[in-house]
């Protein structure tokens, strides 16, 4: 969409500006949109998130390791790595003749950032007031020890 400004001129200074500022701004948020996608789709399958699992628990594998647990071929491994790789979650690197997968945790954050962090920040505020007053009401007063 294509928003010109302006009064009397012929607006082709001010139109030009806005119109590469929106494109811009709506390119942003469409591969935004893309990198969430992917990442979501990488996390939608069980397999995906196995290795991921792996990887958290041991960086640097190759694929003959990430394979050894898994009741699959190695073509259909090497699959499900493209895919975490396509996402950003996997990240590769050589090492000689080895080519050794580590994890990403970005675009998880990411994820958790923006879709996760803004639902839970309310409730968890209310949980945490609600568990102080229930501390302050369980401790005894002193006037009543008095007594």
């Amino acid at each position: 969409m294509v928003t010109y400004s302006g009064g009397m001129d012929d607006g082709a200074t001010t139109g030009s500006a806005v119109e590469s500022s929106t494109a811009e701004d709506s390119a942003g948020e469409g591969a935004a949109a893309d990198d969430d996608d992917r990442v979501f789709k990488a996390l939608a399958d069980p397999t995906r998130r196995r290795l991921l699992d792996r990887l958290f628990e041991r960086d640097g594998l190759t694929l003959t390791r990430l394979e050894s647990e898994l009741a699959m071929t190695r073509f259909g491994v090497m699959k499900h790595l493209r895919v975490l790789e396509d996402a950003g979650l996997v990240v590769t690197r050589r090492s000689g003749r080895e080519k050794l997968h580590f994890l990403n945790p970005v675009p998880i954050r990411l994820i958790h950032d923006r879709w996760i962090d803004k639902y839970t920040a309310g409730p968890a505020s209310l949980l945490a007031a609600l568990k102080q007053g229930l501390e302050q009401e369980a401790r005894p007063h002193p006037e009543e020890s008095e007594g």
